[in-house]
């Protein structure tokens, strides 16, 4: 038995010699292995991989910095006199009409805190302040307004919000775009998606189409042409100041709205334009020949382009062919989008544009003031070099060159 074991051992030891060369070649080969793996993703031995471009560390000195103060405040107060300029041209006004409702049948001044006026040239003798009136039948608003002077085209039309935060994370999120482009979206992909919570119905337990928040919301007001009284030297004693609906909204922005494929019997609109009267308003739900297409409302189109900030204009209608007349103008406002539920007004504006857009002063006034502030500095640091110099590169000026250093 003794010589049997020790046989046994000595197989053993063999056997695991053998193992261990074994294991050894089976290292050898691994590291070789991870080393040309390694070799294959180090970066190629050129200047810009390896990080040895030629690099140029200037010296700022007094003789070099002082001068680019000066540099850019020459560069930046043309640029911004320019873009102020043309912003001011743009003609605009503004009216607000949330209050509307609590005018009686005749016509009433508007509050001034409720217009605005920003007019390149404003000829007062033409001017007098709008006025409105409610026809609660109807909830049409009547906004009687004066145009002071000629508004070349092009003309366009706005609504303005206020306190309406479209930014805020979950109504960005809800919306299902695939819905949009025509798709029709299944019911447990819709159920507890992207839209939630206006994604199923949960009286009908039907896709809710369109879904989502933004789209429940949409702005529902409509807005009449502009009519002209009292025309002079004409045969009518009105004249319609036509402006288009088309064309509002931005480039290949129609290409994210297809016809859907749904079927009536498969949705029904969202909450709010069940219960709302006009463009979006549903009572009675769809039906086979009524069902909401929206690569055919444009109106739709541009409220989905969610804006940043709380307070915003989004636009409704544009004349591009002819200008506004002075005068007086008539405009009939249905009212059926409600602000009171988030302490928000709003507004209907028109404005012309220029070819730094509407009239935004901000940006030229941006650029002027950062040409100022470049002048005060270079002032103030050019003052203090001739007042009291530094020599460059003084090495008494060092920490550790200090009296009281330790």
């Amino acid at each position: 038995m003794a010589i049997f074991k020790r046989n046994n051992r000595a197989t053993d030891a063999g056997d695991a010699a053998r193992n261990g060369s074994a294991n050894d070649n089976d290292s050898d080969a691994s590291s070789a292995k991870g080393l040309r793996k390694y070799a294959q993703r180090k970066p190629a031995n050129t200047a810009f991989k390896q990080q040895r471009l030629k690099a140029w560390q200037p010296i700022l000195t007094p003789r070099t910095v002082l001068p680019a103060f000066f540099l850019v405040a020459i560069i930046f107060a043309p640029i911004g006199a320019v873009l102020y300029y043309f912003a001011e041209q743009v003609n605009e006004f503004t009216i607000d009409y949330t209050q509307c409702s609590t005018a009686g049948a005749e016509q009433a001044v508007i509050p001034s805190s409720k217009f605005d006026y920003q007019l390149h040239e404003k000829n007062t003798t033409n001017f007098q302040p709008p006025t409105w009136s409610w026809d609660a039948g109807t909830k049409t608003c009547s906004l009687y307004f004066s145009v002071p002077s000629r508004l070349e085209n092009s003309v366009f039309m706005y609504y303005k919000l206020t306190n309406y935060y479209q930014n805020h994370r979950r109504y960005v999120k809800s919306i299902e775009s695939d819905q949009l482009k025509g798709n029709a979206i299944a019911y447990g992909t819709v159920k507890g998606g992207t839209c939630k919570p206006v994604d199923v119905d949960p009286a009908t337990n039907k896709i809710i189409y369109p879904c989502g928040l933004i789209a429940n919301s949409v702005f529902n007001d409509t807005f009449s042409d502009p009519v002209l009284l009292n025309v002079a030297g004409s045969d009518s004693a009105n004249q319609t100041y036509v402006m288009s609906e088309k064309n509002i909204i931005w480039p290949g922005e129609k290409n994210k709205y297809s016809k859907t494929s749904y079927k009536a019997d498969q949705i029904v609109p969202p909450p709010y334009w069940l219960g709302a009267t006009g463009p979006f308003g549903f009572p009675n739900g769809y039906t086979d020949d009524n069902i909401f297409d929206p690569s055919e409302n444009e109106h739709f189109m541009v409220w989905m382009r969610i804006a940043g900030l709380p307070t915003f204009r989004k636009l409704y209608k544009r004349n591009d062919t002819s200008a506004m007349e002075p005068g007086r103008y008539l405009l009939q406002v249905v009212d059926n989008y409600p602000v009171a539920m988030f302490d928000g007004t709003k507004s209907v504006v028109f404005s012309t544009a220029s070819w730094v857009g509407g009239r935004n002063p901000f940006l030229g006034l941006s650029f002027i003031a950062v040409a100022a502030l470049a002048v005060l500095l270079g002032l103030i640091f050019t003052a203090r070099h001739l007042i009291k110099p530094r020599k460059l590169g003084d090495m008494s000026y060092l920490s550790w060159n200090q009296p009281d250093s330790k």
